[in-house]
């Protein structure tokens, strides 16, 4: 008998979670059609712009409300996402990551509702979107930012997807993994170009990613770094290859006070 090797799970898993979000999606549009969506008051609010944000940071940080993970399991589901905004917001961070993926995450468009009445901060949801309809949704439930991730898109879709994104006045975060994604996504209507660390073949997470693909990556993109930032050594470690936006998911959401951990680490970060 042949067991799966660590990689196949992996790439598996990335997979499976397209496919079960195709379904998801293709149920939300026969519940709530666009129009209905479009109706939203949030529809028609005014963005914020997290990259122009992140340009005039001394910090960077993007603190994310993430319940669980497929690798990690769960992380932390005793919190409200009203208390996690607020106190992100309390503690200075530029913008918030919110987790909308509900079967492999924990999350749900209502958190993304929930954190935009808490708070004045740029969200971005954090999703696996694979289809028009998402991003629309994203507006109308009070998102600035949407991410693309270029693992699981054409180049046609990421044009097609971050040209919709502009329109809505959303900025666009594009997500890579290696060389090859990166060359494959560059493109004028995107605002943020998101390396991370992690390997989708073996998990493991390595900053040598980041540096690695930063001089590859034009002067007009946000260059954010995503995965494995859970000290300020990394930050600093990354900042001299032009990073100014970092994404850290778990390292706050593991505490007990997500808000005050993110306090005291951006307090040491500045000092």
């Amino acid at each position: 008998m042949r067991f799966p090797l660590l990689w196949e799970i992996n790439m598996n898993i990335l997979d499976k979670i397209v496919k079960d979000k195709r379904v998801e999606v293709d149920l939300r549009k026969k519940v709530i059609p666009i129009k209905q969506l479009e109706k939203s008051v949030l529809f028609q609010r005014n963005t914020v712009s997290l990259a122009k944000k992140l340009r005039h940071s001394v910090t960077g940080i993007i603190a994310e409300h993430k319940r669980r993970s497929p690798s990690k399991s769960i992380i932390n589901n005793n919190l409200n996402v009203n208390d996690v905004a607020k106190g992100y917001e309390a503690a200075g961070v530029c913008g918030m990551s919110v987790l909308t993926d509900g079967k492999y995450f924990g999350g749900s468009l209502d958190d993304l509702l929930l954190a935009r009445a808490s708070c004045n901060l740029p969200l971005l949801r954090k999703e696996f979107i694979i289809d028009e309809y998402q991003i629309i949704e994203a507006k109308s439930y009070g998102a600035d930012v949407i991410l693309l991730i270029a693992a699981i898109l054409t180049r046609e879709e990421i044009k097609q997807f971050s040209e919709l994104a502009k329109s809505l006045q959303l900025d666009v975060l594009l997500e890579v993994h290696n060389e090859a994604e990166l060359h494959k996504s560059i493109m004028p209507s995107l605002d943020m170009l998101g390396v991370n660390n992690r390997n989708l073949k073996t998990f493991e997470v390595s900053l040598d990613t980041s540096k690695a693909l930063s001089k590859m990556i034009p002067n007009e993109f946000v260059k954010v770094s995503e995965s494995g930032i859970s000290s300020i050594e990394a930050i600093k470690e990354l900042q001299p290859y032009g990073y100014q936006g970092f994404l850290i998911g778990e390292n706050f959401m593991k505490s007990e006070n997500p808000g005050e951990s993110a306090k005291e680490f951006i307090t040491k970060l500045k000092g």
